[in-house]
């Protein structure tokens, strides 16, 4: 169901400033997917700089708070109707012990957690007087030299694995937070409530019931601290309705209760033993962290939570639930009380109300068994979910190159000449079949080098033909690798064996940035997904040296993530150009009725004065052969790009300081600059040079430093010098050329001075003659074809014809969709709070078609000037002087919003 419009219902969100009225729009219709919950599905956009993420907390936690109130209530409800037949006066009586209970069990873990606030915040202050850089990862010491070549022999050489055992964890890799530790590691993590078996708590670990919480999932790191910002700006109500307040002096400090936050990440965030964390990948990191958690391994790590630790994996806990931790604040706690955060945040689950993670850690069944996350009853938000879909792909996608199968070969030779006859049983039965399997993909890879396409669909039939790889079990090779730790065993000799090789090395332990066998192993799981939602790609690479690459690509993610949303209470994707929202229907929910999926397009909180919004269809009104159409047929035509460019030099005498220019592609964003460099018969300045007269002029490249370009931007702007040939004295502001779907159109704010004008040239369709986005539409087009197909679709069957015209038009859709989000990303880089001001061109006469326009973001289209795409030029310069006079006169300025 689609909500436009909805009623606050007079809900306190608790939002820290008086919110706006799209703000308590968003704030109210998430209140109602949470509320209604029973499998529901909220797909809510909000542009950037609307506080999105603000009113994704207070959404979410005002509901919480109120669930979890009546939750209690309904507590003290069933002991009555249990003892409903008694007396009242022992009816009464059990009522009031009750709620004695509750409140009492209540306050002493907020009294406690209060204690540890005000310890913080004086060992905070001490802290602050005596602080010296640190950035918390100690040089190691010098390793001590080993005994001797048979204690070499232990480390390396390959354990006896129990098969069956090793079956039981098929497919979880790191995703068995137990796997590979001893029983003696496996009962104490019980006592933190981390396994199956259950261990009384001592009485100061009595805690509040556990109940719901809210998994919060975000694109990166950075972005997840800047939600742990926002999370401790509000303040919520205590989750204890008043029933259980009596009406002391103490019902002040019971009407607020801090939040409970957990910020969850890899052992490579957050392990703090330098011997492990050094080690640089993160499967190498867990493969050593499981082996010094065995039973036989001499170098225990010594940070391990164990009997005698009892004390600082509770105080862990405790001090995460006090401060709103992030990740950062998790790794130097476990510093500090010699406790390794990546397991005692484990203990923190119970109790914590909102736990923040990044993408892969939650789209991924294998990365959630090992974080201890349940999502059953739960609520998951995704925030930036405008790339969802792509992120699912991506969490289950893999490749391996040529290359890196030579080093994998190189590697075994060394280990097998080494340890080959202690190899004993199973160890040399499959230590052969990975050889077989290396020397099988490094044949085909070989032979497709000599193909004449560059790229395409590989048949994994053929490819798995290879050395005979397809009478290898590759499930059980699978389990064995993950069972062995084969990979970290053999790349550390190896890189033990280059090192005794080249003695200025210095001793350390394996770093690799390519860890080719875990790379190697990651692509086995994906051959043993191939299905009809999967593909395997071949690419040449391009190099000094030969080199190919296969590759696998999930084609749809609609039954890698049904594992998340049939599961959750509640789920909310929410960004801030979700726009179109018809893919998240048809390829991500696709098996939901409507009634389960609530969309939202929210407006923006600035007024309608301050966005202009202009289709530039031609360089001259009525004129067709000034038209501006950049289709891939069209886009190489000189003269329509010499329009184009003196288009963009008038815009850029007319627009204050900075203009950012989209363009398709880095190939064609190179194409026109070359053809604006050359200075046309009779003219003494090229259309390049007079551009940069009127700004400084700066460029993204493919290959080069989005950092470094948006400083010297930034300095041109803002008033640095800016370090550029092509600076002119006289420019006034800054020109930057970007490409959509390139660095700067994600994730860098042009906010302000920075960006007082957008305009996005052509529609920057996905190349349809690639490999993988033919999969992609044929995958689309059979899969809806099937589906009207269906002899057992409701309604029967759709005719053959009809359903084929369809799926034809669903196809097209997908791929016009995938095109128009990435504009719309690149259109929210300028406007980033209430106060700002800009205007937006669109450059392509195909904006102008009610089909492209109706995907644009509902704020965009309302902003647009009315049949702007008729007019010319000379229209458009007449709006954005009357626009930016407007502005000037008024002085502009305004009021920042925080934003997520």
């Amino acid at each position: 169901m689609d909500m436009d419009t909805t009623s606050s219902n007079a809900i306190d969100f608790h939002h820290p400033y008086t919110p706006y009225d799209v703000q308590t729009q968003f704030m109210t219709t998430a209140y109602n997917v949470l509320e209604t919950g029973q499998g529901q599905i909220g797909i809510l956009e909000s542009p950037t700089g609307t506080g999105k993420s603000l009113s994704l907390i207070c959404a979410a936690l005002t509901w919480l708070r109120n669930h979890k109130s009546k939750q209690y209530e309904v507590s003290l409800q069933t002991v009555g109707d249990d003892i409903k037949d008694e007396p009242d006066w022992i009816v009464e009586q059990m009522l009031r012990r009750k709620r004695d209970d509750l409140s009492r069990t209540w306050e002493e873990r907020e009294q406690r957690l209060e204690r540890i606030r005000l310890k913080e915040k004086a060992d905070a202050v001490r802290s602050a007087k005596r602080r010296r850089v640190d950035d918390g990862r100690e040089k190691s010491s010098t390793s001590k030299a080993r005994a001797s070549d048979e204690d070499t022999d232990t480390e390396w050489l390959l354990d006896d694995v129990d098969h069956e055992s090793a079956e039981s964890k098929a497919g979880h890799g790191d995703g068995d937070v137990f796997a590979g530790l001893s029983k003696e590691t496996r009962d104490t993590l019980s006592l933190f409530g981390l396994g199956h078996s259950s261990t009384k708590q001592d009485d100061e670990d009595v805690m509040v019931e556990d109940g719901v919480k809210i998994f919060y999932a975000s694109r990166t790191h950075s972005q997840l601290s800047q939600f742990v910002s926002e999370l401790r700006r509000p303040v919520f109500p205590s989750s204890l309705p008043s029933s259980l307040s009596p009406q002391d002096e103490k019902k002040t400090e019971r009407a607020q209760e801090q939040v409970k936050h957990l910020p969850l990440s890899s052992r490579q965030k957050l392990c703090i033993n330098p011997s492990v964390a050094r080690l640089g990948s993160q499967a190498a990191i867990n493969d050593r962290c499981s082996e010094l958690q065995q039973a036989k391994s001499k170098q225990k790590c010594p940070y391990i939570p164990k009997e005698d630790k009892l004390s600082q994996t509770h105080q862990f806990r405790d001090t995460a639930h006090a401060t709103v931790p992030d990740i950062e604040d998790l790794y130097h706690l476990g510093k500090t009380l010699g406790v390794c955060p990546y397991y005692a945040s484990r203990a923190a689950i119970a109790g914590t109300e909102i736990i923040s993670l990044p993408y892969p850690l939650l789209l991924q069944k294998t990365a959630r068994d090992a974080l201890g996350i349940k999502l059953e009853g739960n609520i998951v938000i995704i925030d930036e979910a405008h790339n969802i879909m792509d992120a699912v792909a991506n969490a289950y996608a893999s490749q391996i190159r040529l290359g890196e199968l030579k080093r994998a070969r190189q590697m075994l030779g060394v280990y097998v000449k080494r340890f080959g006859k202690k190899l004993k049983g199973e160890n040399r039965v499959f230590v052969g079949q990975i050889g077989r399997v290396v020397e099988g993909l490094s044949e085909w890879m070989d032979g497709a080098l000599k193909l004449k396409n560059d790229q395409g669909i590989v048949d994994s039939r053929e490819l798995l033909r290879s050395k005979g790889i397809d009478q290898i079990n590759l499930f059980k090779l699978i389990q064995y690798i993950q069972a062995s730790k084969l990979a970290y065993k053999i790349e550390s000799y190896a890189a033990h064996i280059e090192e005794e090789k080249d003695p200025s090395k210095g001793k350390r332990a394996p770093k690799s940035s390519t860890p080719v066998l875990h790379t190697l192993h990651s692509f086995l799981v994906s051959l043993t997904n191939l299905s009809s939602e999967g593909r395997i790609f071949y690419q040449k690479l391009q190099g000094p040296t030969p080199d190919i690459q296969l590759s696998y690509l999930l084609l749809s993610p609609t039954h890698a993530f049904s594992s998340v949303a049939t599961t959750a209470r509640a789920v909310i994707l929410a960004g801030g150009t979700m726009s179109p929202f018809g893919d998240y229907k048809d390829h991500l929910f696709p098996y939901l009725a409507g009634d389960k999926i609530t969309t939202l397009s929210c407006g923006h909180v600035i007024p309608p004065s301050n966005l202009c919004v202009w289709t530039l269809a031609a360089a001259r009104a009525g004129d067709a052969t000034s038209t501006f159409e950049f289709s891939f047929q069209r886009r190489g035509d000189k003269t329509m790009v010499n329009q184009l460019g003196v288009a963009i030099s008038n815009m850029c005498a007319v627009v204050p300081d900075g203009v950012v220019v989209f363009f398709p592609s880095y190939g064609y964003l190179d194409q026109v600059i070359a053809t604006w460099e050359a200075r046309q018969p009779g003219e003494t300045k090229s259309v390049w040079e007079r551009m940069q007269e009127r700004k400084a002029v700066f460029r993204e490249a493919k290959g080069g430093s989005s950092d470094e370009v948006l400083e010297a931007y930034s300095a041109a702007i803002l008033g640095g010098a800016a370090t550029t040939s092509s600076t002119s004295s006289t420019a006034r502001g800054a020109l930057l050329l970007s490409v959509v779907g390139g660095k700067m159109s994600e994730g860098i704010n042009f906010s302000d001075r920075l960006g007082r004008a957008v305009v996005i040239v052509g529609l920057p369709y996905p190349n349809m003659q690639s490999p993988e986005w033919k999969a992609k539409t044929e995958y689309v087009e059979a899969t809806t074809l099937g589906r009207l197909t269906d002899p057992a679709r409701e309604g029967g069957p759709t005719k053959r014809d009809e359903a084929v015209t369809a799926a034809k038009q669903a196809a097209r859709e997908f791929y016009e969709n995938a095109c128009m989000r990435a504009v719309n990303q690149s259109i929210g880089r300028a406007i980033r709070h209430r106060g700002d001001y800009a205007a937006i061109v669109l450059c392509d006469r195909r904006y102008g078609t009610e089909r492209i326009r109706g995907k644009l973001p509902g704020w965009i289209r309302g902003a647009m000037r009315e049949k702007s795409e008729e007019g010319g030029l000379p229209q458009l310069m007449g709006a954005l002087s009357g626009f930016f006079r407007e502005k000037r006169q008024k002085g502009g300025g305004g009021v920042k919003l925080g934003d997520g």
